[in-house]
């Protein structure tokens, strides 16, 4: 009777502890999946906020979904107009710029009857951009027309999120030197602050810039006159084109040559003349100390004693040899 207790009472305790036992493993499978479960829907919740950063933020990427007037575009334009009047086009270019909110950046002209012509560079904005360039071509016959365009919505994104960053770091910055305790860290900090906002700046400066180029487009008019040559018409090749070209080399080389002969003239007269006088003056000296070479050929007699010249010894007869 005993033992059959001692035995119930065994089984019992093994059957609590197998079924702790698997309770504990179901656990850890629970705990196991959940944190598999957040880790897996972690990615997908910040992929979703990224993406929906992306198409909330004006030029951002937002892959298919972006829309063409969501995004960053630098439109530049340059053509050239054959006008009958350069000065009336221009003046009509400038209004049509003003009157479609733009400004005139830059106005060059040259006013003879010869080659009449004005180049003008006008900002205007960009919705206007394709409207003024068909009105500037109305004025007259367009001869050539190009216009390019810049996508730099990434450029615009990528500042957005630098710009960001860098503010954040100016401002932990900011923090940590009004917890300075000492003066080496205060100026050190300090070098920091100043180093963080001038990076800031050039930032915003770029994206400034940005704003700039994106918000108003780019347009180089040329406007010409009837008789006014063109670039390509002023580059023709020949034996006149040469001919013009050496001629003009020609005198150019003449004027240089002249202007270094002028400069030079100067030192010339100062130092040459002198110079010339003390040279001649010495070959004289020279030929003063110097015999005739005619009188002694065979060079000075040697001096006696008493200052006259020494004879020479009479010749000595040669000795005869034999009876």
């Amino acid at each position: 009777m005993g033992g059959r207790r001692l035995r119930g009472g065994s089984l019992v305790a093994v059957g609590l502890v197998a079924m702790l036992a698997v309770g504990a493993c179901s656990a850890g499978g629970d705990s196991d999946g959940n944190s598999g479960g957040r880790d897996a829907a972690a990615p997908a919740a910040e992929g979703g906020a990224a993406r929906d950063r992306d198409q909330a933020a004006p030029g951002g990427t937002g892959g298919a979904d972006l829309r063409v007037d969501q995004r960053s575009i630098i439109y530049t334009g340059t053509m050239q107009v054959r006008v009958d009047d350069v000065d009336a086009a221009a003046r009509e270019a400038t209004t049509a710029v003003t009157a479609a909110g733009g400004f005139v950046g830059g106005d060059r002209r040259s006013s003879s009857s010869a080659d009449a012509r004005a180049v003008l560079t006008l900002r205007v904005p960009a919705d206007k951009f394709a409207g003024v360039i068909d009105q500037l071509a109305g004025y007259g016959r367009q001869e050539r027309r190009e216009i390019r365009t810049e996508d730099v919505t990434e450029q615009v994104v990528d500042l957005d999120a630098r710009i960001a960053t860098q503010r954040a770091r100016v401002e932990s910055a900011r923090k940590l030197l009004a917890q300075a305790s000492s003066v080496d860290q205060l100026v050190t900090l300090e070098n920091e602050v100043g180093t963080r906002q001038a990076d800031l700046a050039a930032l915003e400066a770029r994206k400034r810039r940005l704003a700039d180029l994106t918000a108003l487009s780019t347009i180089t008019v040329t406007f010409l006159g009837r008789d006014a040559s063109t670039a390509e018409d002023g580059a023709d090749l020949g034996f006149l084109s040469g001919l013009g070209g050496g001629w003009a080399v020609f005198l150019t080389s003449v004027r240089v040559l002249l202007t270094v002969l002028g400069a030079v003239l100067p030192f010339a007269v100062v130092i040459g003349v002198p110079l010339w006088f003390l040279l001649r003056w010495r070959r004289r000296a020279r030929a003063r100390r110097t015999p005739p070479p005619g009188r002694y050929p065979m060079g000075p007699p040697p001096v006696g004693p008493g200052g006259g010249p020494v004879s020479a010894p009479p010749p000595v007869p040669a000795a005869r040899s034999g009876p």
